[in-house]
């Protein structure tokens, strides 16, 4: 029986849950209940029996037992932009930590304390005029909570590793409504599985990072025409191959956007580019980057001196909420010729301006990390490629949709097992994640158990506990 059902009791525990918490309580019928509970994937269209708007750790708490006790489907949300859907479901419960946006640097110390609603943008304002950053993704609307906890993908991967690498302990309400803290050195077990194991084990109301020296650094696009895809991306791989710490360089296939800096004959034209983002000495960096700016020659090489929010913020107007999206993805310990020719033959039929391929990579500092010492397990690997179609118009989600299949489908032959949970659609199944986590499985499995043993959190790409 839902919520919208009703029975007295019910009635009674949603009237005592209203009366303890600080933040909204919307459902279906009240006025901004529609918007709350949309995600940025449009594809999304789910209508949970409750959205409870945390103002704080309390309301996360109060929240946790009344879905427990209820029996109801609990969903978790930050920023919302996770590409399955999970953050909102049908007839559960929504914990949206959107409104808990506190912020703490220490400079000092480079330590910065954040809560669960925050994104890479905030993040990112705040710890800027220090000089220092946090690791994070390519979009800055990204809530900072998902992202970390399934791993954390970026512009700075090779200089500082992933952001779940630069984790110091987060604050977990579990199951059973209760908030404990998991670091090194208090419940490591748990810090262990947070970093990589996605939303399995409890809300994280607050993340504790270690800050990274971040300011300045040289980015920016170098594009490429067409027709020297196959030379460009080969000339990516063998570069990468020595490339220091310091750079960060991505490669993709793209629709290039009409913006203002781009030259007018480029614009809508599908390209191939690369991506960079060096960190450290400009005059070094101008050094380190000329292989990848003096080949070809570009189309058009737009590398210069930008602020580190603005490079984490320039895909942003690519990515509004409202697409209709679709991702596949896969890591790779090799970049191959097979897997290039891959490439450029479907890289060309990029479908639309929000729409390409890329191709990540995960090696530099984040390899020096142990395999076993998180739970984000690919450190052997080199590269991850997304393959994304996103598309206001509803009207071509099967073609975007074939597009993507038929591209990842020809690279899977030359990708390791499992995927990149963040960019995991909802509907990869029960193998895929178990090929995901790998050896850790069994581990992960057995912390489930001891924190969520009726794996009250299974809206994710699941965890089951050992039975």
């Amino acid at each position: 029986m839902t919520i919208q059902q009703g029975t007295s009791n019910i009635v009674a525990a949603i009237g005592a849950l209203k009366s303890v918490v600080r933040g909204e309580v919307l459902q279906p019928g009240d006025p901004t209940y529609d918007e709350a509970r949309k995600v940025y994937n449009a594809m999304i269209d789910r209508r949970p029996a409750m959205i409870v708007r945390c103002a704080d750790v309390a309301d996360v708490m109060s929240t946790v037992n009344f879905a427990r006790e209820q029996r109801l489907p609990v969903s978790i949300r930050g920023g919302g932009h996770n590409v399955a859907g999970f953050a909102v479901n049908d007839d559960g419960v929504v914990i949206d930590l959107s409104p808990m946006k506190g912020i703490h640097v220490d400079p000092a110390r480079r330590v910065v304390r954040v809560e669960g609603g925050v994104t890479w943008g905030d993040l990112d304002h705040a710890a800027h005029p220090f000089g220092l950053a946090v690791p994070g993704g390519i979009i800055s609307t990204t809530g900072v909570a998902g992202l970390t906890l399934g791993g954390g993908i970026g512009n700075l991967t090779r200089t500082y590793g992933l952001s779940c690498d630069n984790l110091l302990s987060a604050d977990v309400v579990t199951a059973d409504g209760a908030l404990i803290t998991a670091s090194a050195t208090e419940n490591p077990d748990l810090f262990w599985a947070l970093r990589g194991g996605a939303g399995n084990f409890g809300v994280v109301t607050s993340f504790e990072f270690r800050l990274q020296p971040a300011a300045t650094v040289l980015a920016g696009l170098v594009i490429y025409p067409l027709e020297r895809a196959r030379d460009a991306m080969r000339n990516y791989r063998e570069f990468m191959r020595t490339a220091p710490n310091e750079i960060n360089a991505y490669f993709g296939f793209h629709l290039i956007p009409p913006a203002p800096f781009i030259k007018e004959e480029l614009h809508l034209k599908n390209m191939c580019l690369v991506s960079v983002c060096y960190v450290g000495d400009m005059a070094a960096g101008e050094r380190a980057l000329a292989p990848l700016r003096t080949f070809g020659p570009p189309a058009q090489d737009l590398v210069a001196p930008t602020p580190l929010p603005a490079v984490n913020s320039g895909l942003d107007a690519l990515v509004p909420k409202g697409n209709y999206d679709y991702w596949k993805s896969d890591f790779v310990d090799a970049l191959t010729d097979e897997a290039i020719d891959v490439h450029v033959a479907h890289g060309a039929k990029v479908p639309t301006i929000s729409s390409g391929m890329h191709l990540y990579p995960v090696d530099g500092f984040a390899s020096t990390i142990g395999a076993d010492a998180t739970a984000w397990g690919y450190r052997n690997a080199h590269f991850t490629h997304n393959i994304y179609a996103m598309d206001p118009d509803a009207a071509n989600t099967e073609k975007n949709k074939a597009w993507v299949r038929a591209y990842y489908d020809a690279l899977h032959p030359y990708s390791l097992p499992g995927g990149y949970v963040n960019f995991m659609m909802g509907d990869e199944g029960e193998e895929r994640v178990r090929a995901t986590y790998g050896s850790s499985y069994d581990r992960l499995a057995q912390i489930k158990q001891q924190v969520d043993p009726g794996n009250l959190f299974r809206l994710n790409h699941n965890i089951k506990p050992t039975a």
